[in-house]
């Protein structure tokens, strides 16, 4: 079992930045493959980014690609989301997600979850 809690989320205003962390504990963290995904209120959760275990391959949906950057810190259990230029598109909560096998951009993927961060950009 992997436990894994976000935190980092606001309000902020369009083009301004915020960072989202992930903590993990649970399990050794640098066996997981990480990813981070959001839901729009009414929508599918869909993907943003994600992490090799050793955080040296990085993927991202073209809707943040450039914006957004993935990083972790397997001496801290932590992985990261800065996120630049914010739009109000980018408005959703926010997960993280851990698999040991499999990372990619399908939910199904992941074996673990958070529970969310909260994420508004107002224009």
């Amino acid at each position: 079992q992997v436990q894994l809690v976000e935190s980092g989320g606001g309000l902020v205003q369009a083009g301004e930045s915020l960072r989202l962390s992930c903590a993990a504990s649970g399990r050794t963290f640098s066996n997981y493959r990480m990813g981070w995904f959001r839901q729009a209120p009414g929508k599918e959760r869909e993907f943003v980014a994600a992490i090799s275990r050793s955080g040296a391959y990085t993927y991202y949906a073209d809707s943040v690609k450039g914006r957004f950057t993935i990083s972790r810190d397997n001496a801290k259990n932590t992985v990261y989301l800065q996120m630049n230029s914010l739009k109000p598109e980018d408005t959703a909560d926010y997960y993280c997600a851990a698999s040991p096998l499999y990372s990619g951009s399908q939910p199904s993927n992941y074996d673990y979850w958070g529970q969310g961060t909260q994420v508004t950009v107002s224009s």
